[in-house]
């Protein structure tokens, strides 16, 4: 039986991910490490884990999986992926690569199974039906896909008596393409929940980087977003003013703001520490004007971070 209640922040683990071979966010993490965040996530009703087999070609699965077991199935979330392009040829890709997230997770079934990007929605969205009948998919979600495609999943998924309930796309301050294209009016309309990642923008949000303090050398992020924290600078100040007023950080006021605009972010913890960051996002309130400003400044830094992965979404 799964939990009833969604929890308004989900925990986010691609950095769990990284590799030797594979240097996203520039740490590798141990399940010594993170059992703390586990706990005191936990313990605090943020119970709702965002995974995929492509994170480490299933390194941060594993991990989870093992995090968790101390821990009744019923008292936490799983969300996960099928990534098409680390799909083969075979007849029942989907299935199997849930298969292997169930293995590695430890768990006979899955809260919320996403389509992680729209390669190809005829061809994959049908193969999602029978593992929702089944019981091993509680609830589908379809991730960095665009509105038109977003409505054909609903149209097949509806033909056999299911829908979507869950979109997963990249939002922040930054970046508001599912904004702009009517993705997060359309979930309203249809009851369906906004998952809001890349918040912190891999952390160039958060207020710890800057130009004096560039992020991880050597990782994808810090070729990203290094060469564009000048542009930053006032957007940060922005931020921090708005959280010296309510005793709150900068990447507090950036997790507000999309809250505020009725999405589920979802927010990478390596650190036990954001835990209790992330209960105090909840309670920073931000007015019209506040939120005005903010967008204000974002858009004045001209930066686009659409990822390498991303289509357009209008």
């Amino acid at each position: 039986m799964t939990t009833t209640k969604q929890a308004p922040i989900a925990l986010g683990t691609w950095a769990w991910g990284d590799t030797a071979a594979g240097q996203v966010f520039g740490d590798q993490l141990t399940v010594a490490d993170l059992q703390p965040v586990v706990d005191a996530a936990m313990a605090t009703g943020l119970n709702l884990w965002d995974t995929a087999y492509a994170y480490g070609a299933g390194a941060s699965e594993t991990m989870l999986g093992q995090l968790l077991q101390g821990y009744p199935r019923d008292s936490y979330q799983l969300s996960t992926k099928f990534t098409p392009q680390m799909a083969g040829n075979g007849d029942h890709e989907v299935a199997d690569m849930l298969a292997g997230s169930l293995e590695r997770l430890k768990t006979a079934y899955i809260d919320i199974y996403w389509i992680h990007n729209p390669a190809d929605v005829e061809k994959w969205t049908p193969a999602l039906i029978p593992l929702v009948k089944s019981g091993q998919i509680k609830r589908i979600g379809v991730s960095n896909h665009n509105l038109a495609q977003i409505k054909r999943v609903a149209e097949i998924l509806g033909a056999a008596g299911l829908k979507i309930s869950a979109i997963q796309n990249h939002y922040s301050l930054l970046y508001r393409s599912s904004e702009e294209a009517g993705i997060i009016d359309y979930c309203r309309e249809h009851d369906i929940t906004f998952f809001a990642y890349m918040v912190l923008e891999q952390g160039a949000l958060s207020g710890h980087y800057d130009v004096d303090h560039p992020l991880p050398a050597g990782s994808a992020r810090a070729a990203t977003y290094n060469d564009v924290l000048p542009q930053l600078t006032e957007l940060t100040a922005g931020l921090k003013a708005i959280g010296d007023r309510q005793q709150a950080t900068v990447a507090e006021v950036a997790t507000a703001y999309v809250l505020a605009k009725g999405t589920t972010p979802i927010i990478g913890v390596t650190k036990q520490k954001y835990i209790a960051s992330e209960q105090k996002a909840l309670q920073v309130q931000l007015s019209t004007v506040e939120i005005e400003q903010l967008e204000a400044l974002a858009a004045a830094t001209k930066v686009n971070t659409k990822g390498s992965w991303e289509k357009p979404m209008a």
